[in-house]
């Protein structure tokens, strides 16, 4: 891995590029995430150019929690282990585009996605913000096969969007104007998600779902895929916002649909999305075992190490990282197969 040191608004940030030395499974942050589905999310960066008032990641110049950003350098890598995990499958998988930041800050997202296209992937969809969306950059995906693109729009008002991305420079007009020209004239399918916060863009919901529907939005898929806000350990929680339950916003769905004609009640099934072979856990809970230290880890305290041929986030770690040297840990976590441990 190679760093180079960039400086955010107000903090002083590290951004490692992964090289093939590195494996992709077992970080949240890059790499590929397997859920047990049809679909794996493949994040090949966790940059982002806004700072969102409710990011559940704490994304973007504003971040208070990270101290190391990722960007993988080659295509061909993240390809290769896509390839790999759809060949142990067994079955054609879809690519998902998406990020603890942004996909479209990745220098090399329309040879990504065209590259994922040519591997045999039932589909390819990506999720952004659109901050950096412009039509000559659609036209691009489109043209390298990308099959949807989840446009997450916070609201259409150019002030409480602002306010929303946290982020002065942030024009809405030109995202909606990008986003009437993808369902108009490309055949990419569009899908509109914009994340409620309660109290901010409630009333903004239901002008988004008028202008999805009257752009033509949902060709192939749901129109929309409306975002409930949570309040996450590591996320950003807006003053005096509390997350409605789960009943209540389900409820207010309901009532838009019979209002607006339209399904917002999704389920994976409306995405082709089902279970599949998940590819095995390398580790086990509780147990010890060794890795090498390769770098800093995504937050501060913790180290990034490797084992057995996935990464491992060291977290209750002091100082720099012994990069280089072994060190014996604890598993603590497993999940999905990202894996976190505690030095022993």
């Amino acid at each position: 891995m190679g760093a180079l040191r960039v400086e955010g608004r107000g903090r002083t940030l590290k951004v490692y590029y992964v090289s093939r030395d590195l494996p992709l499974l077992g970080h949240i942050a890059f790499g590929l995430i397997d859920r047990g589905t049809n679909l794996l999310q493949v994040r090949p960066t966790s940059l982002c150019p806004l700072s969102c008032i409710f990011c559940s990641v704490d994304a973007g110049p504003h971040s208070r929690t990270r101290q190391t950003e990722y960007v993988v350098e080659d295509v061909d890598h993240i390809v290769a282990w896509f390839r790999q995990i759809m060949d142990f499958k067994g079955v054609s998988l879809q690519a998902h585009i998406d990020a603890a930041g942004d996909p479209l800050v990745y220098p090399r997202v329309v040879e990504l996605v065209a590259k994922l296209k040519k591997t045999g992937a039932s589909v390819v969809s990506l999720e952004t913000h659109g901050a950096t969306l412009t039509i000559e950059l659609a036209e691009r995906l489109d043209d390298a096969g990308l099959d949807r693109l989840n446009l997450s729009i916070d609201s259409l008002d150019p002030e409480l969007a602002r306010h929303l991305a946290g982020t002065e420079w942030y024009d809405v007009h030109k995202v909606l104007e990008v986003a009437e020209y993808i369902a108009s004239s490309l055949s990419m399918d569009l899908l509109i998600a914009p994340v409620w916060v309660p109290g901010f863009n409630d009333r903004e919901i239901p002008r988004i779902i008028e202008f999805a529907l009257r752009i033509g939005a949902g060709k192939r898929w749901p129109p929309l895929g409306i975002q409930k806000y949570e309040a996450h350990k590591y996320g950003r929680k807006p003053p005096g916002v509390k997350p409605m339950s789960w009943r209540e916003f389900y409820a207010k769905l309901r009532e838009w649909e019979r209002e607006y004609g339209v399904k917002l009640v999704l389920s994976p099934e409306d995405f082709g999305i089902r279970k599949a072979k998940r590819v095995p856990q390398v580790f086990t809970r509780g147990e010890t075992t060794r890795v090498q230290i390769v770098g800093p880890g995504w937050h501060k305290g913790q180290w990034l190490g490797v084992g057995r041929n996935r990464v491992v986030t060291v977290v209750g770690v002091r100082g720099q990282p012994p990069v280089g040297r072994g060190l014996r840990v604890r598993i603590l976590r497993t999940k999905d197969g990202i894996y976190i441990a505690e030095p022993i």
